[in-house]
């Protein structure tokens, strides 16, 4: 099987154990048999979404992707590649709860939001959270926090949310 993934998802590929692999920001069956991509990507031929904003969607995604190479990866040797990303480890199917009450701009945030323990609300908020490439559309002037999207950060799906749950983290 020919499979291609994008530049987002090439990391979670290569971990995941598959060797043999294209990368194309927009993939098409050209290119392979099977695409890896993010999950709001949307391809025309058979495809593998993944979401890697999270520790725990970078651990589940891993898994599923390793599943494709006929030697799906132990709970043990995914946990390894959380070795160097303490705060990926920290959050790794995290419960935490503080008591910070923010405004989300975005739906991937919210996911990594609620790993930090942060309330969600529409109204009465410590913080309002946006992605960077939302900023025009923020209504609020007070207590901002922009945190950097796809393109503004690592490709790296570790490295990434290491930095994103260290902005958050600065609000606790």
């Amino acid at each position: 099987m020919k499979i291609v993934t994008t530049p987002m998802c090439e990391e979670i590929v290569k971990l995941a154990g598959i060797k043999d692999y294209n990368v194309n920001k927009f993939p098409d069956s050209r290119d392979g048999d099977m695409a890896i991509l993010l999950s709001e990507s949307k391809v025309e031929m058979d495809s593998l979404a993944i979401k890697v904003n999270t520790s725990t969607q970078i651990f589940e995604s891993i898994r599923e992707v390793s599943k494709i190479t006929g030697h799906e990866l132990s709970d043990e040797e995914i946990l390894e590649f959380f070795t160097d990303y303490p705060l990926c480890r920290k959050y790794l199917n995290s419960n935490f709860k503080h008591d910070v009450n923010v405004k989300v701009y975005s739906e991937f945030l919210k996911d990594i939001v609620s790993d930090v323990g942060f309330g969600i609300v529409d109204d009465e908020f410590d913080h309002v959270i946006y992605p960077d490439y939302l900023k025009d559309n923020v209504i609020e002037s007070e207590n901002l926090v922009e945190i950097p999207s796809h393109n503004q950060i690592s490709k790296n799906p570790f490295e990434k949310a290491e930095f994103r749950y260290g902005i958050l983290e600065t609000l606790i």
